[in-house]
């Protein structure tokens, strides 16, 4: 097979060509991805999900020894429904130094880029391995990358470093928040809202249940931070209900409420214990109901769980980045990424990718292209230092 000799910047035009929504099957950008590493005479191990609808992608490029350095990223994108693109969102668009398309940020840009670094890391002869992860379904909160962990740490040698490529602006950044989230659903028993004491009202119970959240809220801020907690803005966990709905009419008491919770919790907390107490709350709110009537419930769905990431007293990662950025300085962020995930399998890992957060999921996202040639810079010193 020859060899695809393609630059970041091609190699993303067909990324982003993908229309990997996570709502829809990745398998397509995977094809290609495998197809792209085989023509360098890569070998990758794809890990699915149940279904054999996705698939994740790893590889590693050079000797199979320890000590590399995978650079990790994730292949779906959010939705563009709704939203007033000036460009088709699935092709990329150069305009003014900037390059338009969904996922150019977040973040196909350094995806591209570290398929770009697979033929310099072969050339160089590295003498560390450059390992490549790809996950998906990040977006619907990072449930594709556990699984896709788990088999490296079987199967690949054990890394020194992770890096995370989310766009930081090409910044060191060592620690973020985790998080769980919960839908849901209190079902509750009709009655006429004048026989209000022998009905159980679905919106007035779920509403305890929202009260409780207030009330860690207002207990929270009401703490001094500790020292990880201070590093964060806000500097503490929160906790919130971003979506609440139910009944059918003023006059009934409701038979069905549906909310969705989430817990953004600083890494020197533990999201589980945060979320054993929501559990155990609504455990009690249920006992209440079914006092009154036995056929009532509280049903929860736990749809993501994303543990935090720790700063490292002298992390091999954060000491990596440090030596090929120049950066001296290091941040923390409020939002979850995949690099708890690595963290939490062993890995010491940081985030550091090109371009800017606050195009994550807007309307028009762009990376500079300037972020592209900077983050480009950043490949070919991290390949010579896996060289020398």
């Amino acid at each position: 097979m020859q060899a695809m000799e393609l630059s970041a910047r091609e190699i993303l035009d067909h990324l982003v060509g993908f229309r990997s929504v996570s709502s829809d099957s990745n398998l397509d950008l995977i094809d290609w991805v495998e197809g792209y590493l085989a023509s360098h005479g890569v070998k990758s191990q794809r890990v699915y999900n149940a279904e054999g609808t996705k698939a994740a992608l790893f590889a590693n490029v050079g000797p199979e020894v320890a000590g590399g350095v995978v650079l990790s990223g994730h292949s779906d994108v959010v939705p563009v429904d709704g939203q007033d693109w000036a460009t088709d969102p699935f092709t990329v668009v150069e305009k003014d130094g900037r390059l338009y398309g969904r996922g150019t940020c977040d973040m196909k840009g350094f995806v591209a880029l570290a398929l770009a670094a697979v033929p310099l890391a072969l050339k160089a002869g590295v003498k560390r391995p450059l390992q490549i992860a790809i996950s998906y379904d990040e977006e619907v909160g990072c449930v594709g990358a556990p699984p896709m962990i788990a088999q490296m740490v079987k199967d690949l040698p054990k890394a020194a470093a992770v890096v995370v490529g989310e766009p930081s602006m090409m910044r060191l950044v060592n620690g973020h928040k985790g998080g769980a989230g919960y839908k849901v659903h209190v079902k509750g028993f009709e009655v006429h809202s004048s026989l209000l004491p022998y009905g159980v009202s679905a919106i007035m119970e779920a509403a305890r249940l929202v009260g409780w959240i207030n009330d860690q809220n207002t207990a929270i801020q009401a703490r001094t931070p500790t020292a990880i907690a201070a590093m964060f803005y806000p500097p503490h966990t929160t906790v919130h209900c971003g979506k609440f709905a139910g009944g059918t009419a003023h006059n009934i008491t409701a038979g069905d409420c549906h909310f969705v919770m989430e817990f953004r919790v600083v890494p020197d907390e533990d999201e589980n214990e945060w979320a054993d107490r929501f559990v155990a709350e609504c455990k009690r709110v249920e006992g209440l109901m079914q006092a009154i009537q036995p056929n009532t419930r509280v049903t929860l769905d736990r749809f993501f769980d994303v543990p935090g990431l720790r700063p490292e007293e002298g992390g091999a990662a954060d000491a990596l980045v440090r030596r090929l950025t120049g950066d001296n300085a290091a941040e923390v962020v409020s939002y979850g990424t995949e690099a708890g995930q690595f963290q939490a399998e062993g890995y010491s890992c940081v985030v550091c990718g090109p371009g800017d957060i606050a195009q994550a999921h807007q309307p028009n996202e762009y990376l500079d292209v300037a972020q592209l040639e900077s983050c480009w810079g950043f490949m070919q010193r991290l390949v010579q230092d896996l060289a020398d």
